[in-house]
């Protein structure tokens, strides 16, 4: 089989007055075994999505339990509250670069992310990011559901007067706390089935809602607290010099895997975009400043708590308990509900439903996979996820960061540098096209993911306490001993690696692709 065979038309194709891409009707090989409607591409006249909708999107996934106790865990390994916030803000910054550069494909041609790494991996190698960034998703979205289910748990917990937590135990924690978890579970995976259009509009009042709970949180905690206290105060255990630095770096590229896997399936929503300026001004708007404001919200309200209670209460579900009326306990219950939901859904499930139906798209829809994504979140025993700081930050993050990064390096790569933001829609469907490489395979992609992700999650290690207790499930010395200098760095070694490995394998390629799109521009013009 030759590689890159150049079969599909770009006429059958065409660009509105805002060069957004739309595939004719009749183009759309709907019998292809890698097509179905799901992953068909959206037509322009659905792609409505605007800039409040996408910081909408953004501020009701930020606002959730994970993002509020993210400055906790800087602060539990000995940063002060300035550190934590400048190194989340910090983060956030940098993860909206590679965000915006994979999500401008979704308006333009209306295609969701396992599509998109056709172009790059081969019709039958996308499975392989795919299936990776499923498999982060779905730990994800036990996660999440392991925390919601524990607010309710907690809040419940006060409501009853403390009996839930006399309750029988089950492996472990009492059977209302694992009952809690699996309607929670199931109320997400109940609204994940009305589908896209309904998760826009429920984006669209989570969005507020939340920041109003946030605030009323905030307001409570300075009243009882007549302002805040100590822990503004408080120094940093690690200064601003060489203890510092060890622990910044790690965390940095942690706090970028938070969002590792959104800065691939962003094209999974702005595939709905109205236009580039929706999602570019959207994502901007909607995701530094939101992270980083409510990080600063964390730490206000934690230092209020340490001035109230004598302790600093990290965890707001922790922090909402103890209030002592029954209003205030539901009104934070149902924050707690909307905010978890608001990420939950739009983070965690949608994504890998894509990925699986990519999978096999004849015998998997979104429906389906989101119910596979939802029973896998609970198979990964999420709760040992979480255990400590160490290894959610390091372990948990700091992998995932690493090897998501190195898938988005090669799709970065492939899009904007080898294709010039020009794809064929047919052909990203269609066996023997110019993505059908070697029997669907681009052998390129798959040495650049390896060679990248070998760099980045090769020296993964874990730390080892004065008693000798591990953090993680790696050796002290690494994975592969000589690549444990990178460890700390892995988002960025695996990004950078495999986008300059990928444009190095591809310089043939590059010169064949550009050549054939000026061919065919020509001929468009001829036409015309």
């Amino acid at each position: 089989m030759t590689e890159t065979v150049p079969t599909g038309s770009s006429i059958a194709q065409s660009a509105d007055s805002s060069g957004r891409i739309e595939l004719a009707p009749e183009a759309f090989p709907a019998d292809s075994p890698f097509a179905n409607e799901d992953l068909r591409p959206v037509p322009v006249s659905e792609r409505k999505w605007t800039t409040y909708n996408f910081a909408a999107l953004w501020i009701s996934m930020a606002h959730c339990i994970p993002s509020w106790t993210l400055a906790s865990g800087l602060v539990a390994l000995g940063m002060d509250w300035k550190q934590a916030v400048f190194t989340i803000a910090l983060a956030n910054i940098i993860v909206l670069l590679p965000m915006l550069a994979t999500g401008h494909a979704g308006p333009k041609y209306g295609i969701p992310f396992p599509v998109l790494a056709r172009a790059s991996f081969g019709l039958r190698g996308a499975n392989i990011p795919a299936l990776i960034r499923a498999a982060v998703a779905c730990g994800w979205f036990g996660i999440q559901t392991w925390i919601g289910g524990s607010g309710i748990f907690a809040l419940g917990s006060k409501l009853t007067g403390g009996e839930w937590e006399k309750a029988g135990q089950i492996a472990g924690n009492p059977w209302p706390l694992w009952l809690c978890f699996i309607l929670f579970w199931a109320l997400q995976i109940a609204i994940i089935y009305r589908g896209m259009d309904f998760l826009r509009h429920f984006e669209n009042w989570a969005a507020p809602f939340v920041i109003v709970g946030a605030l009323v949180l905030l307001i409570w905690i300075a009243v009882k607290a007549d302002g805040f206290g100590a822990l503004l105060d408080q120094p940093s255990k690690l200064g601003w010099g060489p203890d510092f630095w060890p622990v910044f770096f790690p965390s940095l590229m942690g706090m970028i895997g938070f969002w590792a896997t959104l800065s691939l399936n962003i094209p999974d929503f702005t595939r709905f975009g109205a236009s580039q300026k929706a999602q570019t001004w959207g994502q901007s708007l909607g995701l530094p400043t939101t992270m980083t404001l409510f990080a600063v919200l964390a730490v206000l309200v934690t230092s209020g708590s340490e001035v109230v209670y004598g302790e600093a209460i990290w965890d707001p579900v922790a922090l909402a308990a103890k209030a002592d009326n029954a209003f205030g306990l539901l009104f934070a219950l149902i924050i707690v509900l909307v905010a978890t939901i608001s990420v939950n859904i739009a983070a965690n499930v949608v994504s890998p439903a894509y990925d699986l139906a990519n999978l096999a798209p004849k015998l998997i829809n979104f429906r389906t996979g989101a119910l596979i994504t939802g029973v896998v979140g609970i198979l990964i025993f999420p709760w040992k996820l979480i255990s400590t700081p160490e290894f959610y930050i390091f372990t948990w993050l700091g992998v995932v960061g690493g090897l998501l990064g190195t898938v988005a390096g090669i799709l970065i790569a492939d899009y904007w540098i080898i294709r010039r933001t020009v794809l064929h829609l047919a052909d990203l469907y269609t066996p023997g096209g110019r993505y059908w490489y070697a029997s669907g395979w681009n052998w390129r992609a798959i040495v650049a993911f390896v060679v990248g992700g070998l760099l980045a999650v090769g020296g993964s290690y874990s730390t080892v306490s004065a008693d000798g207790v591990s953090s993680g499930p790696f050796p002290h010395d690494g994975m592969i001993p000589f690549l444990k200098p990178l460890a700390d760095y892995g988002w960025a070694v695996g990004l950078g690696t495999s986008m300059l490995l990928y444009v190095a394998l591809m310089a043939g390629e590059r010169k064949k692709v550009q050549k054939q799109t000026e061919t065919e521009q020509e001929q468009e013009q001829a036409t015309v």
